[in-house]
């Protein structure tokens, strides 16, 4: 983790889907940034308790609130706001982080396998940004913490830009993302709203596990990252609370990519 500069310092974020992994990381990341972070789960209430408590104690200056909100459901969305506003008074920061994977062939995907996944990759996002901006907007502008209106920030995936055979519905999520998020930024910007989107490539969580534990399955990962290691959380955390500072405020509608060079084709590096 970075060395905290208390950039972020009387703003409060939310980041869903932070008891784990990239968001747990962006929310540590953020905190240590002195900004309030409301720390969203699905299912691992214990879990995200613990990231609070770490907030709490490392934070400069920012306090942290546990909600639990499903982001594919507008009213829990609607009530992750809600609540968020009545603690801290508004929200400066909206990472929308919460994101699945069920992975199927394509010819043996299950329609709900398929609408299981865009209800929480592209539809959840699509609800977060949107209160979000209802509530930039409704407040107005905070001069006293940052030169912008609010700042989106939506966690794409290189699957934006790469094709994933077998992950047929978790790819188009990505490239949906893509799109909403530069539409956003188009109709926003002029607000002084900032919108963008991070692409991490193979980060090292629980959901892929089975391969940087085997050295054999790493082996082949690597041949994919020219740089060749796997990115952990904290490579994507710095990022996110650079991104949402005012360091970063001409910065608009593009997407970082935080994959170690993936997104290069490294298959092609000696002619394909």
């Amino acid at each position: 983790m970075q060395k905290p500069n208390k950039r972020l310092e009387n703003q409060t974020c939310i980041v869903t889907g932070s008891s784990s992994g990239i968001g747990k990381a962006v929310a540590k990341a953020m905190g240590s940034e002195g900004a309030n972070i409301v720390v969203n789960y699905h299912s691992s209430k214990e879990k995200a308790e613990e990231v609070a408590d770490w907030i709490e104690k490392n934070s400069s200056c920012g306090n942290a609130l546990v909600i639990k909100c499903d982001v594919s459901k507008e009213d829990d969305v609607k009530n992750m706001f809600n609540k968020t506003i009545d603690y801290f008074g508004t929200v400066d920061v909206c990472v929308a982080n919460a994101g699945m994977q069920i992975d199927h062939p394509l010819h043996e995907m299950p329609l709900d396998a398929w609408q299981k996944v865009i209800d929480v990759n592209l539809t959840g996002q699509f609800l977060c940004a949107k209160e979000a901006i209802i509530e930039f907007l409704k407040r107005g502008m905070r001069k006293d913490v940052s030169k912008s209106l609010g700042k989106i920030i939506h966690m794409s995936s290189v699957h934006e830009e790469i094709p994933w055979a077998g992950h047929a519905n978790y790819a188009a999520s990505k490239g949906a993302l893509l799109m909403l998020m530069e539409s956003i930024c188009q109709e926003y910007a002029p607000h002084k709203v900032r919108c963008n989107s991070l692409a991490p490539g193979a980060i090292k969580t629980d959901i892929n596990k089975e391969v940087w534990s085997s050295e054999k399955e790493l082996e082949k990962l690597l041949k994919l990252i020219p740089y060749k290691r796997m990115g952990v959380p904290d490579d994507i955390g710095s990022v996110a609370s650079w991104l949402a500072s005012d360091e970063s405020e001409y910065i608009n509608g593009t997407t970082i990519f935080v994959d170690g060079g993936m997104t290069c084709y490294p298959g092609f590096a000696t002619n394909g």
